[in-house]
């Protein structure tokens, strides 16, 4: 029992774990899942102790008025009362997960497969994509979309999940109370890499992340080296300004991800690869081998030298 007991405790800690909150939301659920757990113990007790007592304890025949008694008492009054309990406790708790913003507004569009991610700041979207930051200490209002498919938004360290619904704008707010980087998922099958459509979490003490959020909002850094300059040659040489945006320069499309401050993120497409040299160079020569369905095309022709290049580029769009 206790080797078996270590496999399920193993679960409780770790940076996509709902019972190592990083929110007060994630607080609350927390919280919610103990109560339930210890009202569960209770009842599982008390009904197979009746039982253990009944059958082997005291295995002597019963009269029909304490039979009725135990059944009533134990199977019936126990049961309704406890879970009533419970119920009124978790109901109590529901208003504090649907409570509005009142700082930062966030619109994030599920697409296929991976997250657009917008600041609003005074009307104004700021881009990123594949990882959502939050400042610490104050509720962030989250506007919710999809293109396509369904899929469902959700950081278990800063709170529950919110289905995306193409057509229909759902609203969730959190409230991040730990610095630090989250993992989050995709938790609605949405098609061929539902599994890798995961997102970073980045919770920000408010002065750094109002820092981070006014340079996100400046165009991107010119390349310095000689590398970095022909790599850009090579961005708007092979149509990739088709699919994205690199502000301040001619790359302006709206299919993919924004790469202005690509090479400040965490992650690549979408959480799947470490923000590494080699698994970018991998991702531009050939992105269905790693994530399949995806619809960037691979750029296999393009000679590694000229992958090396680009590499360098985007990896310093910071």
């Amino acid at each position: 029992m206790a080797w078996l007991s270590t496999l399920f405790l193993a679960g409780c800690k770790g940076q996509q774990s709902v019972l190592a909150p990083a929110g007060r939301d994630a607080e609350v659920l927390a919280g919610l899942f103990w109560v339930l757990l210890a009202g569960a113990v209770v009842l599982w007790l008390a009904v197979n102790g009746l039982m253990l007592y009944i059958a082997h304890l005291n295995p002597r025949p019963q009269s029909r008025r304490m039979a009725e008694g135990l059944i009533i008492g134990g199977g019936i009054v126990l049961p309704t009362l406890l879970l009533t309990a419970l119920l009124i406790y978790s109901l109590r708790e529901m208003p504090r997960q649907r409570e509005a913003g009142s700082g930062l507004t966030v619109r994030i569009t599920g697409e296929s497969w991976w997250w657009r991610v917008e600041y609003l700041r005074e009307g104004t979207p700021i881009a990123s994509a594949n990882e959502v930051r939050l400042p610490t200490g104050s509720r962030s209002e989250l506007v919710l979309e999809a293109s396509e498919y369904i899929h469902s938004f959700w950081i278990p360290a800063f709170g529950g999940k919110t289905d995306m619904i193409p057509g229909r704008t759902t609203r969730m707010s959190l409230e991040p109370t730990k610095s630090g980087e989250y993992r989050g998922q995709c938790t609605e099958f949405c098609g061929e890499s539902h599994a890798r459509m995961a997102l970073i979490g980045v919770a920000m003490e408010p002065q750094d992340f109002a820092e981070w959020l006014t340079a996100q909002a400046g165009p991107a850094d010119d390349p310095l080296t000689p590398q970095a300059m022909r790599g850009r040659d090579i961005f708007l040489r092979e149509g990739c300004g088709g699919c994205h945006t690199i502000r301040g320069t001619p790359a302006q499309g709206a299919v993919g991800p924004d790469l202005t401050h690509f090479g400040g993120r965490r992650s690549l497409a979408a959480a799947t690869l470490p923000m590494e040299r080699q698994a970018l160079i991998d991702w531009l020569r050939d992105p269905a081998a790693i994530k399949p369905g995806v619809r960037m095309p691979a750029y296999d022709h393009v000679p590694e030298a000229d992958l090396a290049d680009l590499a360098t580029y985007l990896e310093g769009l910071e």
